[in-house]
């Protein structure tokens, strides 16, 4: 990074701002992960860089992490939409090794429910939604400002950023530190698009 970018992002950092990590686990961000995202190594070496930025400026670092059951309705072999992945205590719930952690790690999906939002969890069953401690983590911490960075862009990233902005938080999107599934062509993109529709502020592009 350039003097210039790094005093830039520095800049990014002023009291009342965190930086939340969004799920840049193993089974998203190795190419040996069960849910692997394409692209995932060039966000993570960006998601490294920010909390280093971050740590020099002493905000807090939050991160976020799925943690699931080995069972749940969540997985596709249990008629949900994903294939198994970060099941409790295995080396694909892990955090990925290039990203150090600095602060709590909010758990979500604990209790076999969608945690796609790092505010929020949905049982998958009812729809009923109940909040993570995320949100106290930064009351808190009388933060008013999040920077969002990890992975996926157009999913655990988007609901995190959404729920962000509906909680009243100020919120800034690293683009170029996130990676997409990309289900279909152009998610990612039309992610990024809702963010700025709720508010949020997106800086660079994704990889």
């Amino acid at each position: 990074m350039r003097d210039t970018d790094q005093h830039h992002a520095g800049g990014r950092y002023a009291e009342g701002t965190a930086l939340v990590v969004v799920d840049v686990q193993n089974d998203f961000a190795h190419p040996d992960g069960s849910l692997y995202v394409r692209g995932a190594e060039h966000a993570v070496a960006r998601v490294a860089e920010e909390v280093a930025t971050a740590r020099d400026a002493g905000v807090p670092v939050i991160h976020t992490a799925d943690w699931h059951p080995p069972r749940t309705p969540h997985f596709d072999v249990d008629g949900g939409t994903w294939p198994v992945h970060c099941v409790a205590d295995t080396w694909g719930a892990a955090l990925h090794e290039a990203v150090p952690v600095s602060g709590p790690v909010v758990r979500k999906g604990v209790d076999g429910g969608d945690g796609y939002s790092g505010f929020s969890v949905r049982d998958p069953a009812s729809g009923e939604e109940h909040a993570t401690e995320l949100e106290r983590l930064l009351r808190e911490g009388d933060v008013h400002h999040v920077v969002v960075v990890g992975i996926a862009t157009d999913v655990c990233v988007a609901a995190t950023v959404e729920d962000a902005r509906r909680l009243g938080f100020e919120v800034t999107v690293l683009a170029d530190a996130t990676a997409a599934v990309d289900l279909a062509e152009g998610d990612g993109d039309r992610a990024l698009d809702r963010m700025r529709d709720a508010g949020a502020t997106v800086e660079g592009v994704l990889r």
